[in-house]
């Protein structure tokens, strides 16, 4: 009995550090490594998500049940990511686009949806811990069954779509984004 809890007690010491040397990489570090950085992909126009066409248009929920409507967004330049909080690039780059929202929000006329592809298979209370760890503010939508996932041919996550003013899909970027890469990305646009 005593070999079993001292077994347990090693355990619990080696998760929590390997848990604290993480958190330590992704807070001290915060740079993701130019090997893994996003890459701009070309979009195929077999399947309608060519550059400059309208972006398709969906309505997806928040975390308190209010809808958002992408093309709602007309008129702002839209980084549209799709996530997961079990993805490890995913959370090497959150800090980045919240970093960004804060920063850009007004000066680069720019909103950041999230849509979190985990919903049909996680607790909701799951995400809500993500978002609260890391202290993200701009809206996150919930994806209940794949269905804009699928309209925006997701494969490899995160993927994230930037949109122009005009609501047109301008670039498909695969990968996780720094603060640099994104800003880079979305000032390009008219």
């Amino acid at each position: 009995m005593k070999k079993n809890i001292g077994i347990l007690i090693v355990l619990v010491l080696v998760i929590t550090m390997m848990g604290t040397y993480i958190k330590k990489e992704l807070d001290e570090g915060k740079k993701i490594s130019e090997q893994v950085i996003g890459k701009e992909v070309a979009l195929d126009e077999t399947i309608g998500l060519e550059k400059g066409n309208i972006a398709p248009d969906f309505t997806l929920y928040n975390l308190d049940g209010k809808p958002l409507t992408l093309s709602d967004l007309k008129g702002k330049r839209v980084v549209l990511n799709f996530w997961t909080t079990w993805c490890p690039p995913c959370k090497a780059e959150m800090p980045h686009m919240q970093e960004y929202y804060e920063k850009y929000k007004e000066e680069d006329n720019v909103e950041i949806v999230g849509v979190n592809l985990t919903y049909d298979r996680e607790k909701v209370e799951r995400v809500e811990q993500f978002l609260k760890s890391y202290n993200i503010t701009f809206p996150i939508l919930l994806e209940p069954d794949g269905s804009v996932a699928s309209q925006f041919k997701i494969i490899t996550i995160p993927t994230t779509f930037i949109i122009d003013t005009e609501g047109r899909i301008q670039k498909k970027i695969v990968g996780p984004l720094d603060l640099e890469t994104l800003r880079d990305n979305v000032t390009q646009l008219d």
